[in-house]
């Protein structure tokens, strides 16, 4: 099995190598390894106390953070380090102040394991919600090192469940404990022979109540708004934007707008400015004076979404009509309703708000002008959605403390 698995992950590794010239992701995760086991050399010396949490991307940090940063404030002599498989969560988060070292995880050939193990010796080591490398699990548990999951969810398809599901059947019984979001999950690994394992929920849903009550202003947003109702779509993709801003120019509803796309590249911000037209105003460009002239704001910079859903009276979720859908908790919390495209099916809470009528999905142009029309004219349909959203979120918090209580005991 091993030798398989060594297989698999090489051929993958190969891939990223010949992706290396085209692709700009690739560069970055290569080239970001670079020099990786200097600076850890130069970091860990033996001294205090580390606790190493690893991420595959953005995501997955944004659910991490709230232990890390309830870790930090109950135990702040422990060292933090954080690791990140995908640039898009390093290169956002590399800087984040919250540990006292942030890095790429080498990939997992055995050599590499073995070195970065030796080299941090970590108290522990927490994985979140995916990311089960077997080498790293495997020098982790030669050195009695206890690991845990969080943010875990194991899907009914999932391949640990399936007959050719062995290698993640190995990791996952690597864990010395598994917190599960929900309790689906919690079942299928008790089904299937694992024990060591609660339910604690998403620590997401902690993480937006927190910024969420930080109330932080935007610049310029209020005087965009001019008093109208406002949709705000978030980590939004070309054919979201391509619905939305035809929805915008056919549909001429007496609202204001703001897209912050998941990708901020010129080209792609370029790319919506010009399917916009003149109702259109980047936020690196907006002022006092101009701020009421436009319809449309685009936001040309990376952090501030979590804040601005706070001016919404609606919100629009990118990604679902693509890969899948975005963070649907750090709208609802506001207590707005939400919509999304048609590929939710992999997040819980999408279904849950679904089933409580505060979240609506989409699967055409179609059927978003109907609804986003409905919202829009129906002042008491909207009001009453949104409420049902911010006590989904609000009575589904609480999963931070449940984990950090028993990582904290094991160390």
């Amino acid at each position: 099995m091993k030798f398989l698995y060594f297989i698999i992950i090489s051929l993958y590794y190969l891939g990223i190598w010949l992706a290396f010239p085209f692709k700009r992701k690739a560069r970055k995760w290569i080239l970001g390894r670079r020099g990786l086991f200097s600076t850890l050399e130069g970091v860990f010396t033996g001294e205090g106390k580390w606790i190493w949490f690893h991420c595959a991307s953005l995501g997955e940090f944004e659910q991490g953070r709230p232990v890390i940063e309830a870790i930090r404030e109950q135990k702040p002599g422990l060292k933090i380090l954080v690791s990140f498989f995908s640039p898009s969560g390093y290169d956002i988060r590399k800087n984040y102040t919250g540990a006292d070292l942030v890095c790429y995880l080498p990939f997992d050939f055995p050599w590499n394991a073995k070195r970065f193990v030796s080299l941090v010796q970590p108290v522990m080591a927490v994985f979140v919600k995916y990311e089960f490398w077997l080498y790293t699990l495997h020098h982790l548990r030669k050195r009695n090192i206890p690991h845990y999951g969080i943010s875990v969810i194991v899907r009914e398809n999932h391949p640990f469940l399936k007959w050719y599901g062995r290698f993640y059947r190995t990791a996952i019984g690597s864990f010395d404990h598994l917190f599960l979001q929900d309790s689906a999950s919690l079942e299928r690994l008790k089904s299937a022979g694992f024990a060591r394992t609660s339910l604690a929920g998403d620590t997401r849903f902690d993480r937006v109540t927190a910024i969420a009550g930080q109330a932080k202003d935007i610049a310029y947003a209020k005087e965009f708004s001019g008093g109208m109702p406002v949709v705000v779509a978030g980590s939004t993709w070309g054919k979201d934007e391509e619905l939305l801003i035809r929805f915008m120019k056919e549909e001429m509803h007496e609202a204001k707008w703001i897209i912050a796309p998941h990708e901020t590249t010129e080209d792609h911000i370029s790319r919506i400015m010009k399917s916009a037209g003149d109702i259109a105003v980047r936020y690196s460009h907006i002022n006092q004076d101009n701020a009421k002239n436009y319809r449309l704001l685009v936001i040309d910079n990376v952090g501030m979404l979590s804040f601005l859903y706070r001016y919404a009276s609606v919100a629009y979720i990118g990604g679902g009509f693509g890969k899948g859908i975005h963070n649907v908790p750090e709208a609802a919390v506001y207590g707005i309703p939400v919509i999304f495209g048609p590929r939710y099916h992999k997040f819980n809470e999408a279904i849950q708000l679904i089933e409580e009528n505060a979240a609506f999905s989409v699967n055409s142009y179609e059927g978003l002008r109907a609804m986003l029309t409905k919202l829009l004219t129906d002042d008491k349909f909207r009001i009453q959605s949104g409420k049902r959203a911010g006590a989904y979120v609000h009575k589904s918090a609480g999963a931070t403390q449940k984990i950090v209580d028993k990582l904290l005991n094991s160390c």
